[in-house]
């Protein structure tokens, strides 16, 4: 996500860190670098001279504070017009009379009807109870579909006959008060291109629903195509916020970057995977921070927090203080980590780390790691010291992998319990809750 983009800011920040003052000359060769950057990212002509338009009318009626130095008050005046840009303050949903109506809208492909589900088991996890309702009557493989995420999520879903979606939905209404359910998610009729019939029928649903919240889903990955289809449905809709969906496959983001200042709605969910859980709520301070090479630790650790085993990370921290910790353990904690999403997204929110040396890891390797671990017996992996070279060979073939990989492992491991035997013996420091190094392969 915003790869190219935050690479190119990244050493662009670097390089204004180091500016001794704050003038006229540099400033203009600044907004006119960041401008330059911006444009290569697919962002467009009129919002990215609104951005730097700002940016240089705010460095150049400032006083540089003493506190800093007037390299960081420019990134400072950077990310803070980058938050104003991307909204300022997050949008949460809005929910009215129980059962409390969203409205999911979009064009074909967009990632709509896995959008809706995404949707659901994100509100589920904040204590709501919702309905998902398939009324996308157009294209019945988005029923099936619907039907068959309900199912992979464990979420009651209304489908039935009826070719009028304001039937389904009011239908779906009743249904839901009859659960004592809290909301409905209404999965409506998409098409390939904006058209007069589908707005009508759109239309005509949102009025009989009047839904707190119409979201529309726009796919990243189409460039200043997600602005223009915005504008197109925001005529005829009334929009509450957007959904950005396959933000993981665009490295440059310029629509994100767009869509906000040039539609007016506010980006209220961002995709960044294909998994059911792979659904962010948008926080424009948090997004500036990535985009800039900051990090984003929060979200880092409300991931952590709602993915990983509290007990089972207490218990792991306990094993590492007392120097008992195990292949067997590395491979739990594994399996936690996957939970957390990709690797890539999960260093690009710790600050500094994105571009280390030696941190690229890619998420394949977690599979190689437990192939090799899975093929140990369980004496193996509590003991690795008994490992002989037999025994290598035999975890090799069992695994698929050479009798390298399988060193390689082992003697990173050796090294990250020698790693940890020194940080758990110092005086005073305790041991995080958080998952060990991960061995490269």
């Amino acid at each position: 996500m915003f790869d190219n983009l935050t690479d190119r800011l990244e050493s662009f920040i670097r390089n204004v860190r180091g500016q001794g003052k704050i003038s006229e000359a540099n400033v203009k060769d600044t907004v006119r670098e960041i401008k330059r950057i911006l444009l290569e990212a697919d962002v467009s002509l009129p919002a990215a001279k609104a951005f730097v338009n700002a940016v240089q009318e705010k460095a150049l009626g400032q006083e540089v504070l003493k506190s800093v130095t007037p390299g960081q008050q420019m990134v400072k005046i950077i990310h803070d017009e980058l938050v104003s840009f991307l909204g300022g303050a997050a949008e949460p949903v809005r929910f009215g009379k129980s059962p409390s109506p969203i409205l999911i809208v979009g064009l074909n492909g967009a990632g709509k009807t896995t959008t809706a589900a995404k949707l659901a088991v994100h509100l589920r996890k904040r204590g709501r109870k919702p309905l998902l309702v398939a009324a996308d009557t157009r294209r019945p493989a988005a029923i099936d579909q619907l039907i068959t995420l309900g199912r992979q999520i464990d979420m009651p879903v209304f489908a039935d006959d009826r070719k009028d979606p304001v039937a389904i939905a009011a239908a779906a209404r009743d249904q839901a008060r009859s659960m004592s359910l809290d909301c409905l998610i209404i999965d409506s009729a998409g098409r390939q291109a904006v058209d007069e019939e589908l707005m009508n029928e759109l239309m005509t649903l949102q009025q009989a629903v009047t839904p707190p919240e119409t979201l529309l889903v726009v796919d990243g990955m189409t460039g200043q195509d997600a602005v223009r289809s915005t504008n197109a449905f925001k005529e005829k809709l009334d929009l509450t916020g957007l959904v950005m969906t396959k933000l993981d496959g665009d490295s440059r983001g310029g629509a994100a970057l767009s869509i906000r200042w040039v539609t007016g709605k506010p980006i209220k969910f961002i995709g960044v995977g294909e998994k059911t859980g792979d659904l962010e709520a948008f926080y424009p301070d948090r997004m500036a921070g990535r985009i800039l090479g900051m990090g984003d630790v929060v979200t880092l650790v409300e991931k952590a927090q709602a993915a990983v085993d509290t007990a089972s990370a207490q218990r792991m921290a306990q094993k590492l203080l007392k120097r008992q910790f195990t292949l067997e353990d590395f491979r739990e904690q594994l399996q936690q980590l996957k939970k957390l999403g990709p690797l890539d997204s999960l260093l690009s929110m710790i600050p500094g780390m994105k571009n280390l040396k030696g941190m690229e890891v890619e998420d394949d390797q977690i599979v190689i790691v437990q192939s090799i671990i899975d093929s140990m017996t369980t004496q193996e992996r509590r003991n690795p010291r008994i490992l002989n070279g037999s025994r290598r060979r035999r975890i090799a073939m069992g695994s698929g992998r050479t009798v390298q990989d399988v060193n390689r492992l082992l003697n990173q491991f050796e090294q990250m319990q020698k790693m940890m035997k020194r940080f758990s013996g110092k005086k005073g420091m305790r041991l995080p809750g958080g998952f060990p190094g991960l061995p490269g392969m």
